[in-house]
């Protein structure tokens, strides 16, 4: 058995994001046929359990098409000055350490090369976020991937659109005990964002989206837990 987040979008306009843990039947192996038993025995517990009935796997293992678009290492967007760029070579190339960074010409690279980028693990201690000379800091620990994931997002309309019918979001490979940053996360963000008509403020300035954090849980937590992340 094994336990993983899923993220809920909620409604009420006054929190957005509903974590909750799931307990399920995880099959062993590398191969994409074992993740997809482990998501489909996932989203029937979630359904069990917490009433979720249309969740949707956000990654590059998910049977949907959808979920593997919406993987960051699939999800591209076109900055103001014309390049094309995946979330996670945009994000790897944006850290800036105690010894370097921010390394930009990570965000030419395939994702998988630049999440495993030497620099990454040799420059020290990560200091902040720097993204075409806007500065972000460490804190709130997701702040600055969701807002790049749903910056994404907005400019790809034929994917997002289709995101707001499901009523939860997970990611097979995302362990909370070793990372912080969740795609399927970012998701539900958006779709709270979405449905509560808080989408084009929230945008509007760095300061909008940081304000959706004021009061989050950031601080660790025992698998079970019910947490209001924003």
């Amino acid at each position: 058995m094994a336990k993983r987040p899923i993220f809920v979008p909620l409604m009420d306009g006054k929190r957005l994001v509903l974590e909750r843990y799931v307990e399920f039947q995880w099959h062993s192996g590398f191969a994409k046929s074992q993740k997809q038993k482990s998501i489909r025995d996932l989203h029937q517990m979630a359904l069990a359990d917490y009433g979720v009935g249309n969740p949707l796997e956000v990654s590059s293992k998910s049977e949907s098409p959808l979920g593997v678009a919406l993987s960051s290492f699939n999800l591209k967007f076109i900055t103001k000055n014309g390049r094309v760029l995946t979330v996670e070579a945009a994000f790897q190339g944006s850290k800036v350490f105690e010894r370097g960074g921010p390394y930009v010409d990570i965000f030419g690279m395939l994702p998988m090369d630049a999440k495993r980028d030497e620099r990454l693990k040799s420059s020290g201690i990560l200091t902040k976020f720097s993204f075409f000379g806007s500065d972000w800091s460490l804190e709130p620990k997701t702040a600055f991937y969701d807002w790049l994931y749903i910056n994404a997002l907005l400019k790809n309309p034929n994917i997002a659109a289709k995101v707001t019918d499901h009523d939860g979001f997970t990611d097979i490979e995302f362990n909370p005990e070793r990372s912080i940053n969740c795609q399927a996360r970012s998701v539900a963000l958006y779709c709270a964002l979405f449905h509560n008509g808080k989408l084009e403020q929230a945008l509007a300035s760095r300061d909008n989206f940081l304000s959706l954090y004021a009061g989050r849980v950031s601080d660790p937590h025992k698998p079970g837990e019910v947490r209001y992340l924003i």
